[in-house]
């Protein structure tokens, strides 16, 4: 490809996008995209990078292909990962690379570099760019175009929608049971640190998070959040001989997992690979009722009620009895989130659940979340490397790196 052709692809979250990429790389691209037919192609992503990851594990063998092929590529962190991932693409010779939303989940000076290698990159093979957000189009990239359906077709980005940031004021669904929980305080940590195999991760941390309050956690890649966040959910078992008080009792005073995690809803972009049954999107929101990954037990005809009244406040009512695997992933996180917030628990963890959503779903999202907020006295613990401009927390802890551990700052927004 002598010419080193390359594409901004902004995805309406309702477009099959792994139908899409199995286009391209088979050869069968039509309109624009036809020039990269006859050319051999790969895919950088995500899903791509977990693939691989499983793969290393499941014959023990490392893939890599740098100075580090000692290693395995799960032992690094997001940012080295896309990376060393980015690396191995490349060895394998390909005519031009899919990016699918290459961006996602890394901190500001990850993304500074990513954006760098690719810009440099670019003289050199074809890029194509899949994103959901418009502010992840690669600026130096002049071929740019919108997919809004599987129809494939591109069409010239529409500003209006893509600037589109406030979504309509929905109703939020009440409860159908309201949780006993009275006390003001539901996480206190006080001098909390965590170390694995003679390495700390995090360094006496202090953090008290009370009702109705709306935290973002913040750090750059391997700084700790999932360590702090896994502390949280009780399932950490380094919180055993700590200060570390979860829903008014010390942790290993005698509670389960499951006493604390009643107490919780969460989000995380890698619940989306847990549901790989052929539940329909209905089923599986009501799975949230029973913290189960999928539905396997008879709900009642109330909760089922209060299933499709999110349904319907978010206009998706007519997906219900689709297979849950066949939604677009912007749609599957958008109702893992519903799904984390079903019950009303007293803490609510968004673990990124912007990533992946198209600027409509995000505007929902965050609109979801303010609603959350003044509504309700839930509190909310918002993690992601992204500062929303239309998103507030109350307060932002953050994790920073020492070489003894990340310390925790907290910051007034």
């Amino acid at each position: 490809m002598n010419d080193k052709p390359h594409w901004n692809i902004l995805l309406s979250d309702f477009v099959n996008k792994n139908k899409f990429i199995k286009t391209i790389l088979s050869g069968n691209s039509s309109g624009e995209l036809a020039v990269f037919n006859p050319f051999k192609g790969i895919l950088f992503s995500d899903i791509a990078i977990q693939q691989f990851i499983e793969t290393e594990n499941q014959y023990d063998i490392c893939k890599l292909t740098s100075s580090e092929a000692n290693r395995k590529l799960q032992t690094f962190s997001a940012g080295e990962q896309k990376k060393e991932f980015l690396n191995y693409c490349l060895h394998q010779n390909p005519d031009y690379i899919i990016l699918d939303n290459p961006f996602d989940h890394l901190d500001q000076a990850s993304r500074k570099t990513l954006l760098h290698s690719l810009e440099k990159l670019s003289a050199s093979i074809s890029l194509i760019q899949l994103v959901n957000r418009t502010e992840d189009l690669l600026p130096f990239i002049e071929k740019s175009g919108q997919i809004t359906d599987d129809s494939f077709v591109i069409k010239p980005i529409n500003t209006s929608l893509a600037n589109f940031k406030k979504a309509p004021k929905i109703d939020v669904p009440k409860p159908i049971i309201s949780f006993n929980y009275h006390e003001n305080i539901l996480v206190k940590m006080e001098g909390v640190s965590v170390s694995y195999q003679e390495k700390k991760i995090l360094d006496t941390i202090f953090w008290t998070i009370k009702q109705g309050e709306f935290w973002q956690l913040i750090g750059p890649n391997g700084s700790g959040k999932s360590t702090l966040l896994s502390m949280i959910t009780g399932e950490n078992p380094k919180g055993f001989g700590q200060e570390l008080y979860l829903f008014g009792r010390k942790k290993g005073s005698g509670e389960s997992v499951w006493d604390i995690k009643k107490n919780i809803g969460i989000f995380s972009t890698s619940m989306t690979y847990l549901f790989k049954r052929n539940h329909t999107l209905e089923q599986m929101i009501l799975s949230g009722f029973f913290d189960s990954i999928g539905l396997y037990t008879q709900p009642t005809q109330s909760q089922i009620n209060c299933v499709n009244q999110w349904l319907s406040v978010l206009h998706i009512s007519h997906l219900k009895n689709k297979s849950f695997n066949q939604l677009s992933l912007g749609l599957q996180r958008v109702a893992l989130i519903i799904r984390a917030v079903l019950k009303h628990p007293p803490l609510i963890i968004l673990d990124e659940p912007l990533e992946g959503l198209d600027d409509a779903n995000t505007a929902l999202v965050i609109n979801l979340i303010h609603l959350l907020i003044q509504e309700t006295d839930r509190t909310i613990i918002y993690v992601s490397h992204r500062m929303e401009p239309s998103l507030k927390p109350t307060s932002i802890f953050e994790l920073i790196p020492k070489e003894t551990g990340s310390i925790g700052k907290i910051k007034s927004n």
